[in-house]
């Protein structure tokens, strides 16, 4: 079930199904501050819960996300819940932009773009094991934003890794996988959080405006 944050002040010229990351929900406050944020800018923002999250919070058991197909089949039953006259973009934390990234690959909905916030090239300290494979087989632009230190996926690794198609980057400095910077950067987390939500408006808005 899609949670929808609307924009009160302008119709919205745009949607986009963002996705959470492994092991925290639609409801953190990095879920909910990106949704408010980006659909205060004209861009409707739907969240929901992969069933592994739903049971886990019914529960109140943390609990290891599912295989892969199976995210990708209910990412792509919650697609069938959107807005039909509004351009379509996906995306995720984490997991999520990961998922979003290969459902673009496949589903037969129009989506205009995909949005990945801290995307997981590999798993911490194992560069060897890229998750890029299907990158080529994007057929949308794909847009990263992620934290210069990223522990999977950091600016200076990611110079050095050949991937099938190349992604557009932004940076934010000195973030983490949640785009946190440290306190010695002179950057606070709250400006790497607003300047993650805008570039997404702005990469979203750049589309939209070129049809």
């Amino acid at each position: 079930m899609i949670e929808w944050f609307e924009g009160t002040t302008q119709p919205a010229i745009a949607q986009f199904i963002f996705a959470h990351g492994a092991g925290a929900g639609s409801d953190s406050d990095f879920m909910q501050y990106m949704a408010k944020t980006i659909s205060e800018q004209g861009v409707d923002v739907g969240l929901f819960d992969f069933e592994y999250m739903q049971i886990a919070k019914q529960t109140n058991k943390r609990r290891p996300p599912e295989r892969a197909p199976k995210l990708l089949t209910y990412y792509e039953q919650t697609l069938t819940q959107t807005q039909p006259n509004l351009p379509l973009f996906i995306g995720g934390k984490s997991m999520g932009g990961r998922m979003a990234s290969m459902l673009a690959c496949t589903t037969k909905q129009p989506v205009k773009g995909v949005i990945a916030f801290g995307y997981p090239f590999h798993p911490p300290g194992k560069p060897e094991k890229l998750r890029t494979e299907h990158f080529g087989d994007i057929h949308c632009p794909f847009l990263v934003l992620q934290g210069e230190r990223d522990t999977f996926g950091t600016r200076e690794e990611l110079k050095t890794l050949a991937m099938p198609k190349q992604p557009s980057f932004v940076w934010l400095t000195d973030g983490d996988h949640s785009l946190k910077p440290r306190k010695k950067s002179g950057v606070t987390e709250q400006e790497n959080l607003k300047a993650a939500a805008f570039s997404a408006i702005e990469f979203i808005k750049h589309i939209v405006e070129q049809k």
